[in-house]
This record gives structure tokens, sequence and C-alpha cells, in this order.
């Protein structure tokens, strides 16, 4: 595993940034299939070393094998998708046929990029912020999370081989309240992509908005940031499919995803039933090493992590009922799943803060008008799902749940590229979904040229 000290500096981020908007004007007018075929590159690389690149992953992040082996997958996803719909975007097209005549739209790279990634998807969530910022003609400096350093080097390394210039995709790991801070104040970086917490999140969008004379453009910022997801039980629900799909969407790598399940909501006629039953079902996690192929659920990303989720679950303690706590081994950083039953009309702070482990709120709910309401109580808007076999409940909920990503009898993580665009509104996010058709536009300019052709003549060249 690559040993990559997260030691960067604000000199450091002047000197790459200096680099990378010296590099922009000729990597913005290379042609679209060459920056394409780049990222074609890549997933052809990534695809030899899948093995490798996930056991770097479980290492660094503690992800479990099969985690981490579809982190992988989906950033390969992510560059083959991206490279295809930069081919629809970029390249020059006529509008109106108009005699005498032409208009023309094209889409040119806006400047400089500054990454900021997350650990908890961190080769496909930083692969896909990078290969969108690259493809569309920008430099990118990456900034991953200060835990994950090591799996965003790899990244790097295979779009170096593919073809990336050196300057055009800088690797800058450091703290974020300097590194990560300078980047996103620095007057030359055009795009800001960054997913993590929402504190961060607003901090950036704060910042971002002080715009000097000297800088001569808006920065963009594209920002995911988290959410308090619910899944909404009703009285047809397959309890068979509800319980499993409520489990791995709530315990999947220790509930470390901002798309997981961290609230069910059960109405009456099925909550007894399906309690005993998820209670039973997730007794059979394994807790572990995530080196082994039989883990479910490793430790948390670091110690810090854990206390803040035992802090949470004493606080639960006191304002619910712990109906489950998983035993998990002795590592401090290890926290087994837990469940807690909350009585109609309850709001404890496990049930309405992001908590970001394996901690999972059910709550009842009388009909399905309170279970809406429960479920849209909160102000993230990403992920949420319902199970039912009743086709005026899947209607109504498809209308009325306002999420940005909305799944039906299946569970709420796990999104692919392509087949569930990803992000939300709300508190949760800023910007197009990522992995859609509509991702790449939040990483450039348009321009549109028009000519009169009805010349009076031509000038002929100088000799």
């Amino acid at each position: 595993m690559p040993n990559i000290a997260n030691s960067g500096t604000v000199e450091e981020v002047n000197r790459a940034v200096d680099l990378a908007h010296a590099a922009f004007p000729a990597w913005r007018d290379r042609t679209p299939i060459d920056r394409s075929s780049v990222l074609q590159q890549t997933a052809a690389l990534m695809r030899t070393r899948r093995d490798d690149l996930a056991g770097t992953m479980i290492r660094e992040a503690k992800k479990p094998w099969i985690e981490a082996d579809a982190d992988v997958c989906e950033a390969i996803d992510f560059c083959e998708y991206y490279a295809q719909q930069a081919m629809q975007l970029m390249p020059p097209r006529s509008l109106e046929e108009i005699p005498g005549e032409d208009n023309q739209l094209w889409h040119e790279g806006r400047g400089v990029a500054a990454v900021i990634s997350p650990w908890n998807f961190p080769q496909a969530i930083c692969c896909g912020m990078t290969v969108a910022a690259l493809v569309t003609g920008n430099t990118v400096i990456v900034k991953p999370a200060e835990q994950t350093p090591g799996v965003a080097m790899r990244l790097c390394e295979i779009l170096w081989e593919a073809g990336i210039p050196r300057d055009v995709l800088q690797l800058l790991p450091g703290p974020g309240e300097t590194v990560g801070a300078a980047l996103v104040r620095h007057p030359q970086v055009a795009t800001l992509a960054f997913t993590g917490s929402k504190a961060v999140g607003l901090d950036i969008l704060r910042a971002a908005a002080e715009t000097s004379e000297a800088q001569g453009f808006i920065k963009r910022v594209i920002c995911e940031m988290g959410g308090k997801n619910a899944i909404i039980v009703d009285a047809s629900a397959d309890i068979d499919e509800a319980v499993l799909g409520v489990r791995q969407s709530a315990f999947g790598y220790s509930g470390q995803k901002c798309s997981a399940c961290s609230r069910v909501i059960v109405l009456d006629e099925n909550h007894d039933l399906f309690l005993r039953r998820l209670i039973e079902a997730t007794k059979a996690l394994v807790v572990g090493d995530p080196l082994l192929p039989g883990t479910d659920l490793g430790p948390l990303i670091d110690l810090e992590a854990a206390e803040k989720v035992r802090g949470y679950i004493e606080r639960g303690k006191r304002e619910a009922k712990l109906e489950l706590a998983v035993d998990a081994p002795a590592d401090a950083a290890f926290v087994g799943p837990h469940l807690f039953s909350v009585e109609r009309g309850g709001t404890p702070r496990i049930a309405v803060e992001e908590i970001f482990g394996p901690v999972l709120t059910i709550l009842r709910a009388a009909d399905l008008d309170e279970a809406l309401s429960i479920a849209n109580s909160s102000g993230y808007k990403l992920t949420g799902g319902l199970f039912s076999r009743t086709p005026s409940t899947l209607d109504r909920v498809r209308r009325e749940f306002r999420v940005g990503n909305l799944y039906l009898n299946r569970g709420i993580t796990g999104a692919l590229v392509g087949r569930q665009p990803f992000g939300g509104f709300g508190l949760s996010g800023v910007g197009s979904k990522a992995g859609g058709p509509d991702y790449l536009r939040q990483f450039v300019d348009p321009r549109v040229c028009t000519e009169n052709t009805l010349r009076r003549g031509f000038v002929p060249p100088p000799n």
C-alpha cells in the first residue's frame, strides 16, 4: 500500500495552481476524442488492476471486499460513461439552419478545477469528479481525504500512465484546514468539486461566493453533502424483501455512506413483525477483519469516527429503546450494528441527525400520511425508499417522497452509473447528478459563434 503523507502546504497549493493554470489552454484545446480516449485507456488499466486497487482500499479505507470491489467497478464505469458523454457534449454543433447565417454552439473547460474527495468512496467518487473535469478540458488538482491518500495516488498513477500530463493532473494530499481551504479560496481555481460533510460543504459555498475584482470569473461549486435517509415499509410489503433491503442499506460499509438508510418508518400493521425479523437478520451479520471475505462490517474509518458514533448510541439509549447491539471486536475503531425503536411522536437526535455509522432507528406510523410526513421532515433530500405491493401507494410515494434518488422495493444504496444518476437536493447538495447525462455541463462554459456567410468576395491570403 502506498505510504503517502498528508504534508501539503499553502505554498505547494500556489505552485500547483500556477502549473495547472499554465497547462490549461493546451489541454482545453485538445480534441474531445483525444481526452475521451485517455479515459477509455484509464478504464482498461483499472480492469487489469482491479484486485490491487480493491486491496489498497481495504487496507486504507477498511472496506470489506465486496464493497471495495464495487467501488473500483464504479470508478471504471465513470471513466467509460463520461468518455461517451463528452463525445456528445463537447464537439461543436450547428443550430438552426438559416440562409446566409451559420450558428455554432460548443462547450469549453472553465480552467483549474479542485477536486476535494471523501474517504468513504475513495476510488469511485474521487475518480468520477476528477475524470469529469479532465474530459471536459479542465486541469485538475486532487485533494483527497486525509484518511485515503494512497487510493488517490493509485488513481492518479493510472491516469498519468493513460496519458494525462503531470501538470494537467496533480495530486496534493494535505489537511483540509490548510490545503483544502487554500484551494477553495485561490483566485485562479474556477471550479470546486466536493463530496463530504454538510458543515464543510456550506463553508466551501460561503468562501466561493467571495469574488474579488481580480478573479475574473465566478467560482462554480459542485457539492454533495450527505443525508438522513428513510425507508417506508407499509402494510402490504413483502417482509422478506424489506428486511434484507433495509439491513443492507443500513449496515453496508458500517453505515458510512451518504445514501445509507438510518431511519425505517413502519406502518402499525407490520411494525412488530418487521422489527422482530430485522433484529434476527441483523444478528447474522459478521463484524470483523475486512480482509476476510466473509466479513460484513469492518471497523469504522478511524477512532474519531467511532467515538462520535458511540456518543450517539449513548444518547439513543436515553432517548429511545435499544432493541439490539451486535458485539464487535475489542479494537477501539469497531462499532457493531445497533437498532433503536421510537414510539409514535418521538424525535430523538438519532432520528434527526446524520450519524454516519451502523445505527438504525425504527419509527412507527399509523398510516401513509404520517409515514410520508416523517420521511419528508428531514432537511436532507438524498435517498429514500418504499417497500409496498400496493400500486396506488407506489404511485403516491413516487410523487410525494421528496428525495433525489427514490428506490421502490429494493435497497437504497448502490446507485449504478448511467442507470441511477446520483445526487440530492435540500441540504444534501448542489449540482447535477453524478453518473447522469447533465453532470459534465457543470465543468464547462458554453459558447456560441454566429457568422454572416453572405460574403462580398474573398480576400486572398498574404504571400
